[in-house]
């Protein structure tokens, strides 16, 4: 389940995770800097063609990843235009689905076992006042790979209670995510006592 790095091998895979994710803060700032809808339009332009450099496979997979967004897209656009700012609202959905795409290039490219680690020497300097890196690093590490799971599980959840009911799938969906949730969590926390709890989810 947490394996959201991609089968289909590409050069990002053989570059540090360092280096991913300094590029990808960089282009996140630069993203935000933009205001111009046709910049922010070539940025996408130009993300969509370094998801196609990869393949067709490759493009489709990041395509798949952010499908869970399009409703809540959909409705930041909606609400802007109803302001009278279309121009803002195409802005802002740009942006974020770039900034999106960008993020999940460097999840698919990118193993857990390498993100653990980097941040884990980011944080480092907490030795010296007395805390361990480890919680923080799986922490962090767990969100990343747990966040695209749930909202495709949400999803697919929505589209099932389409399939049977003519109501709007709103709160009748959430009991049982929480339980999903929650069964996720004890299976993690089973497979960390199995390995001799956090200190043996470092050790391979």
């Amino acid at each position: 389940m947490l394996a959201l790095t991609s089968d289909i091998h590409t050069p990002l895979h053989n570059w540090r995770a360092g280096v991913k994710l300094g590029l990808l803060s960089i282009a996140i700032v630069t993203l935000y800097l933009l205001k111009s809808p046709v910049l922010l339009a070539g940025a996408a332009g130009l993300t969509a063609l370094l998801y196609r450099s990869f393949g067709a496979k490759f493009a489709a997979q990041g395509l798949r990843m952010l499908k869970p967004l399009r409703f809540f897209l959909g409705f930041i656009l909606l609400w802007q235009v109803i302001l009278g700012d279309a121009a803002t609202g195409f802005a802002i959905v740009l942006r974020l689905a770039t900034a999106v795409s960008l993020a999940n290039l460097v999840t698919l490219s990118t193993r857990l076992d390498d993100l653990i680690d980097l941040v884990i020497w980011l944080a480092s300097p907490a030795r010296f006042i007395g805390l361990s890196p480890k919680p923080l690093a799986l922490s962090i590490a767990l969100v990343v790979r747990f966040v695209p799971v749930l909202l495709e599980r949400a999803n697919h959840m929505a589209d099932a209670f389409r399939a049977r009911s003519t109501k709007r799938p709103t709160f009748y969906i959430i009991l049982p995510l929480i339980v999903s949730v929650l069964e996720d969590a004890d299976h993690v926390a089973l497979a960390l006592r199995a390995r001799g709890g956090l200190d043996g989810a470092f050790n391979p």
